[in-house]
């Protein structure tokens, strides 16, 4: 252009350059006004090879990140807090669908699948590395625990006793109202194998009408004391209305931890157990036992799951 208008200049005397730039601005204020009358002048046409601006879904991304790097944040202070080691890794979403449980092998009892017994397993068929965090009976009412939990954002599941609730069951429903399912342990925490089955029936099924009464829901998950059950306890938990029988792959206490395999290993889809228990039957407060939990763990790139999500 440039030696175009030179050219022009030398043979219209300089006349030129002065019609170049009114033609110029005729074009810029021709393309200023189609701009404007295209939607109200809110869509700008992209660059060629560029996609289209979209500013809704790139602010509500910007926010998700924002949500999520203010969420590591405060878990980040909450483990400083409780004297963590590493903050705790977020446990993956939820899988969309739900994996199938069956009772483990060499947990059956006599014509377990055939009579539609309730499921009993020690770990959950993912390869999410999730582990579940389980707590029983409810002796102890750690107010510290409650707190801590809620601060790291760390999700269990809780199998109660009744006699054991019955003195505080305010703690259990602030609990409750932080997200955590309360589930049944019987109403006495008896030793229900060899119990006849009215016996073990009056157990589960008295406990799923305290928990209605007390927790204004009916559970679905229910947890034999020490692990111990025969084919009437789930005949039993079957007609209370329960779907599924969880044990236990590792144990975990204040100062220790009991594992059931030989190898001594967490797993993909581990239930632990633990107990509400302080001072006076362990080695160590609630808060103690958490952080061993937690340590661990994190350490091996566990995040802690909600085991309802994958029922």
């Amino acid at each position: 252009m440039r030696a175009v208008v030179q050219n022009d200049k030398s043979r219209a005397g300089g006349r030129a350059p002065a019609r170049a730039r009114i033609g110029l601005a005729v074009l810029v204020l021709a393309a200023i006004a189609s701009g404007c009358a295209q939607d109200g002048g809110s869509d700008v046409t992209p660059a060629g090879g560029q996609q289209p601006l979209d500013a809704p879904p790139a602010r509500a991304l910007d926010s998700h990140a924002g949500k999520l790097r203010a969420a590591h944040a405060a878990r980040a202070a909450a483990a400083h807090r409780w004297d963590l080691r590493r903050a705790p890794l977020a446990a993956p979403p939820p899988p969309t669908e739900k994996p199938r449980i069956r009772t483990r092998k060499g947990f059956e009892v006599k014509g377990h699948r055939k009579s539609g017994l309730p499921p009993v397993f020690t770990t959950i068929p993912t390869r999410d590395k999730v582990v579940f965090l389980t707590i029983d009976d409810g002796a102890e009412k750690d107010r510290a625990f409650l707190r801590m939990m809620s601060d790291l954002d760390v999700p269990y599941t809780a199998f109660l006793s009744g006699y054991l609730v019955k003195d505080d069951p305010r703690y259990f429903r602030k609990m409750q109202s932080g997200g955590v399912v309360l589930n049944n342990h019987t109403l006495h925490h008896p030793n229900l194998r060899g119990l006849s089955y009215r016996a073990q029936k009056r157990e589960i099924c008295g406990m799923q009408r305290y928990m209605e009464k007390r927790f204004g829901k009916r559970p679905a998950l229910f947890r034999p004391p020490f692990g111990s059950y025969d084919r009437a306890t789930l005949r039993a938990a079957r007609a209370c209305g329960i779907a599924y029988v969880p044990l236990w792959n590792q144990e975990v206490f204040a100062d220790h931890w009991e594992y059931r395999e030989g190898d001594r290993k967490l797993r993909p889809g581990d239930i632990v157990l633990t107990h509400f228990r302080g001072r006076d039957e362990g080695k160590g407060t609630m808060a103690d036992m958490i952080r061993r939990f937690l340590n661990k763990v994190t350490a091996e790139g566990y995040a802690v799951g909600r085991l309802e999500d994958y029922l």
